[in-house]
This record gives C-alpha cells, sequence and structure tokens, in this order.
C-alpha cells in the first residue's frame, strides 16, 4: 500500500463542481456519493477511502446525500474518468431510519441540524439506480455497511423477505466489502490501466457478477436464490458456510445463482492491514470535522462523541452472535501503534473547541490490542471456533500491557484532563488477564462513576444464543470490579446493557432478567430489543426459527405484543408498564411475583388500593386521636 509520491490537496475535497474548478479540475477521476453528510473524520468511511485514493494521485469529488428524486443531483461533476463509489453511509439506511418496532426516528445524527429525510430507504440500491439512469456504462462501485451486509441473499427485516444480492438491485458492477482499503486501491489501479470493470473479478475483498463460472476457479457453490427462498433450512446452511468463510487466510470463493444464466461470486475477504498500514491511513490529511457548509444548518451531531476520540483498533474476536462484525470487519485485530495514537491526540488537543477530555481510546473492543493468537496472523482465526466462547480458548493471549502503556501516555500529554474508554470491554477477556493491572487503570483513571457492560442477559440459555459468556462470568467481573473500587475509595458503579426478545428468549427467560434488575436494585431506563439487522447469527436465528451453528430449533419471539411483555418485564417498576408486566408473569405461571412480599415484582393493583386506603383512614385518625388529647 505504498503511497504515489504526490502532494495532497489542502481543505476538504470538492462538495461541488464549483469547488473542482477552484482545483483547476476539469473532471474528476471518482465521484463519490454518499448518504452521510460528508465529515471529513476517520471515523467516517467515506473520509478514510477519499483520502486514500487522493493520497494515490486520485481526484474525488463528493456528493453529499444528492435528492434521489432528482436524477440530476448525481450529474454535477459531468462523467467521472474512472467511475462512482456508492456509499449508504456510516449505518444501514434502514437502520438509521427505523427503530426495531419500525417506527420512524424524529432524528438522523448523520445529517445537518439532526434533520431526517434527507437520504432514502434502502440507499445504496436507489443512488446506484439513479445514477445508471444517467451513465448507462460508468463502473458503480459500492461499499460501506449497506453494501457489505447485504452482499449475498439476506433477510430483509423490514420487507420480512430474503431479498437478493444488493450487487443486483443496485445495477452497479462491484462491492468493494469490509473496511476496503486494499480492494478500493486495487480496484482503482484496474481501472486506470484500462481494464473493463466486467474483468475485475479476482480482486479479494470485493463481490461481482458473472454469467458463467467457467472464469471462476474453486467457488464454493453455494444454494441458488430460489432454494433460498423456498426453504428456511436451506438458507440457515448457507448462512453458517459464509459466516464459516469470512477469514481472510482461511475464507473461500463463493457463488450464488440467480436464474439460469448469472452468478454473484464473493471473492475471499482482503487481508488485514499491518500495523504500518493502519498507521497510513490515520495519517491521511482528514480536515477532522464537517464541511463547513453545514455550520449555518447547526452542524452534524454525529461529531459530537467522535471528533476527540481515538480509533485505536478494528476488527473483533468476541463473536456475539447478534454483531455483525464478523461480516465486516473480521476477526483478526488490527491496531495503530502508540506513536499513531499519541500523534492524532496531539491534533484534538490544538484544536479550539478541545477541553481536556479525549472521549474515547479503542474500536468494536476497547481493550482488543492484538490477535487473539499467535496462529491468526499467518492462518487467520479458526473457522468453526470461537476465541472466548463459550470459554477462553487455551491459546488466547490475554494482555493489557500494552494498551495500558498508551492510556498512560496520553494521560501524561499536555492539556489532557481525562481518557475515557467508552467503546466497550470484553469483562470476560478482562478476567482472562491474569493480572489485575487494567481493572486497576480502568477504575482509577478512565470512569468516571459509571461504567457501561454489556452482559446482555442473566439467563445461560439465552446467552447461549448470543454467543456470550454465562453469567457467572459477569457476577465475577462485577465483584473485581466491586473490590477494585473500594481499594481505591471511589464509588462507581456498572451499568449493564440488557436486550429483550432475543431469539432463545421465551417469557420464562424475560422473568429471570426482571428478576435479575429487581436483587439489583436497578431498572434500566432504556432496554434494547433484539433488532434483526443484516447478516447476523442472531438475525439468521430469528428469520429460520434454527440456531445455524447446530440446526436446532430455537424460539423466537416476533410478534410485537410479546416483544412489548419481554421489554416491560425488564422495566417493571414503570407504572405504564403495569398491565404488561401481569398479562406477562400470569402467561409465564409466575403469579407468586405478584404480591406485596419484597421478592415481588408488582403489587395486586386492587388489593393495593385498598391497602393504600386503609392506610389513609389509619393515618387521618391517627390525626384526630392526637387532636382530641
Amino acid at each position: 500500500m505504498a503511497r504515489k509520491e504526490k502532494e495532497h490537496a489542502s481543505g476538504f475535497l470538492p462538495l461541488c463542481r464549483e469547488d473542482m474548478q477552484k482545483r483547476g479540475w476539469e473532471q474528476v477521476d471518482f465521484v463519490y456519493v454518499i448518504g452521510d453528510a460528508y465529515v471529513d473524520h476517520p471515523s467516517f468511511g467515506h473520509a478514510i477511502i477519499s483520502r486514500l485514493l487522493e493520497s494515490r494521485g486520485y481526484k474525488v469529488g463528493i456528493i453529499s446525500q444528492p435528492d434521489w428524486k432528482d436524477k440530476e443531483s448525481v450529474t454535477i461533476y459531468g462523467e467521472p474518468r474512472l467511475g462512482f463509489l456508492v456509499s449508504a453511509g456510516n449505518m444501514d439506511s434502514m437502520v438509521n431510519h427505523y427503530s426495531v418496532s419500525k417506527k420512524r426516528r424524529s432524528t438522523d445524527a448523520y445529517t445537518p441540524g439532526g434533520e431526517t429525510g434527507k437520504r432514502p430507504d434502502y440507499a445504496a440500491v436507489v443512488y446506484g439506480n439513479l445514477i445508471r439512469q444517467t451513465y448507462k456504462h460508468t463502473p458503480i462501485i459500492l461499499g460501506g455497511i449497506e453494501a457489505s451486509l447485504r452482499r449475498m441473499a439476506h433477510y430483509d427485516y423490514w420487507s420480512d423477505k430474503v431479498k437478493r444480492s444488493i450487487l443486483l438491485d443496485s445495477g452497479a458492477d462491484i462491492i468493494s466489502y469490509g473496511m476496503g482499503e486494499r480492494s478500493i486501491v486495487e480496484i482503482a489501479e484496474a481501472l486506470d490501466a484500462g481494464l473493463p470493470v466486467e474483468d475485475l473479478t479476482y480482486i479479494d475483498g470485493t463481490v461481482v457478477k458473472v454469467k458463467s463460472l467457467d472464469a471462476v476457479y474453486d467457488a464454493l457453490l453455494l444454494p441458488s436464490f430460489e432454494e433460498l427462498k423456498a426453504d428456511k433450512k436451506t438458507y440457515a446452511r448457507s448462512f453458517y458456510t459464509q459466516y464459516c468463510n469470512t477469514d481472510p487466510f482461511s475464507g473461500k470463493r463463493m457463488a450464488e445463482r440467480y436464474g439460469e444464466h448469472l452468478y454473484v461470486v464473493q471473492n475471499p475477504p482482503a487481508k488485514p492491514l499491518s500495523r504500518t498500514e493502519m498507521d497510513d491511513v490515520y495519517d491521511l490529511p482528514y480536515m477532522r470535522t464537517y464541511h463547513p457548509s453545514y455550520q449555518k444548518l447547526g452542524g452534524v451531531p454525529a461529531i459530537a462523541e467522535i471528533k476527540f476520540s481515538l480509533t485505536s483498533s478494528r476488527g473483533c474476536f468476541g463473536g456475539c452472535s447478534f454483531c455483525a462484525l464478523t461480516f465486516h470487519q473480521g476477526r483478526i485485530v488490527q491496531t495503530r501503534s502508540k506513536d499513531s495514537l499519541i500523534k492524532e491526540a496531539e491534533k484534538c488537543i490544538q484544536d479550539t473547541d478541545f477541553k481536556g477530555y479525549i472521549h474515547d481510546v479503542g474500536g468494536p473492543t476497547a481493550n482488543f490490542r492484538h490477535p487473539a493468537c499467535e496462529k491468526q496472523k499467518e492462518k487467520g482465526a479458526c473457522p468453526k471456533k470461537q476465541c472466548l466462547f463459550p470459554e477462553p480458548c487455551p491459546n488466547l493471549k490475554a494482555d493489557h500491557g500494552e494498551y495500558i502503556d498508551i492510556l498512560r501516555s496520553l494521560r501524561a500529554l499536555p492539556n489532557v484532563k481525562k481518557v475515557f474508554i467508552r467503546s466497550g470491554i470484553r469483562f470476560d477477556y478482562l478476567l482472562a488477564d491474569k493480572s489485575p493491572a487494567f481493572l486497576r487503570e480502568l477504575c482509577e483513571h478512565h470512569i468516571s462513576g459509571q461504567l457501561k457492560v454489556a452482559p446482555e442477559h442473566v439467563s445461560d440459555a439465552v446467552l447461549q444464543k448470543m454467543g456470550k459468556p454465562q453469567n457467572k462470568v459477569y457476577e465475577r467481573f462485577a465483584t473485581a470490579f466491586d473490590k477494585m473500587n473500594k481499594k481505591l475509595g471511589k464509588k462507581q458503579f456498572l451499568v449493564p446493557y440488557l436486550m429483550s426478545s432475543h431469539p432463545g428468549s421465551t417469557l420464562k427467560e424475560a422473568v429471570e432478567l426482571a428478576e435479575y434488575c429487581r436483587d439489583l436494585g436497578y431498572m434500566p431506563e432504556q432496554v434494547q430489543d433484539f433488532y434483526p439487522t443484516p447478516s447476523t447469527l442472531s438475525t439468521c436465528m430469528y428469520y429460520t426459527g434454527l440456531d445455524p451453528r447446530t440446526m436446532t430449533e430455537v424460539y423466537v419471539p416476533k410478534s410485537p405484543h410479546e416483544k412489548a411483555m419481554q421489554r416491560a418485564l425488564i422495566q417493571y417498576r414503570n407504572p405504564a408498564n403495569y398491565q404488561l408486566v401481569k398479562e406477562a408473569l400470569t402467561k409465564a405461571g409466575r403469579t407468586d411475583l405478584i404480591g406485596f412480599d419484597k421478592k415481588c415484582l408488582i403489587r395486586p393493583r386492587q388489593m393495593a388500593k385498598e391497602k393504600e386506603r386503609q392506610k389513609e383512614t389509619r393515618t387521618r385518625s391517627e390525626r384526630h386521636h392526637k387532636k382530641r388529647k
């Protein structure tokens, strides 16, 4: 990934034709169409890819949130020399638009002023077709999370059906999936060399379409799209085959047939970046904020948390079933050097808006700073084994030494008051480290009163489906956390994230979770219902009713009413949830939890009113008696 020797242009990349002309360009090489506002910060995928291409000498123009009802909105630069890059944004557009109950969200953090309605549903598909209306033969390359997780046939929660590969529905030519740095450079260089886009069938980290498999070597043939739609067992098996081939070292090339003469082919994932390559990516000349044209609209809300946050790693070997990281960033952890992180922190400190607080130093999992074991560096992750689930692998290397050193160095920088860790830690990995040093550092320096953690549930049956450690592991961590804070003389608390209605959770397990909250003396203000997003193990369970790892049946709470009952149980203290909690306890055969005992979740409403009335009568009587005396 060596760069071309070329001076970087200063300032933001062009956002309109006038910007292009100011640079003296007659034509751009790539037009990048994005569903987000243009934010030139390395937390945004479009910033990384556009700056990376710029560093290789390519001219990139940005079209942010075009009017999808007007095909002229994607023609402002004219036809690009090499192609269009298309991304729905930092989030899947449907997750961005809708809550798990499919209600429209009221704000969009990735749009100026938080305004909604600036991007369409299924944005990558809509943008691709919008471009294709005018530019019939110009290459279109899809990227970003929406394209990455919909790259093959997938269950779509919002339409409740299996959809084709997004490559076909968008009219695009190729998908650059995953993080994309390697594949996008290789695509750009091939197009620049004059190769037709239809011949780019060989690049790792891409998905392409072909009319036959004659020129595709060693492809594993998956069930056809029609077979996937017709049978949920077939879908589950196919999904798990894909899940087991997400590793860049062992992953196989796979092909999915559509009709008689069309195949969608997924090439193996691109190799992970080395530490030097990661440093290079984050050393590109980002402006580190949103485009100034958004200032009058109120700015872009998403910048608030990330402007002074440092991405230290990518990839995650945690393997949570409901997380899409295995499909997108992969399981091999890649990290930046300490020097690179210090250099970025110094840029943050120089910003006039910096108040002394680095908001985060992390990634998908903050305390993962190296691959899970030495083998992964050369042979990749084990296809059918997890590093932490159901228990830590004997080969797991649990060591926080380098992370601690980085955190200490960041704390020592001039004008830094505090360094927070907010991107989440894996408490089972922390416990696997024989040294208590990181727990001490965490409690002493990197939280402020509360630490948010994600046990997700307390039922081991549900945790098994989630790919999470048993509840006793979390209890061990909670005990260790309390002991450490007492040792330090601090009053700090754990705030557990809990999830309702995950596959495997019946009302019985939901009641178990409610009892846990009762014993903890904690009622979460917000509860996350399981959200079936594309290409996760849990979503496959939700759709098929099968655990694809074992092909055994899984109970799936699907009706809105049952999901409301499971959510209400966790927030049983809220008076507005009384009827739902009562109904849930009755259906679960747990009316023993309705009463006046301290173990009960709710009181019988009529009896409670009568008891209150009697108490008021006694109080009035006592007052009257005192007056007579």
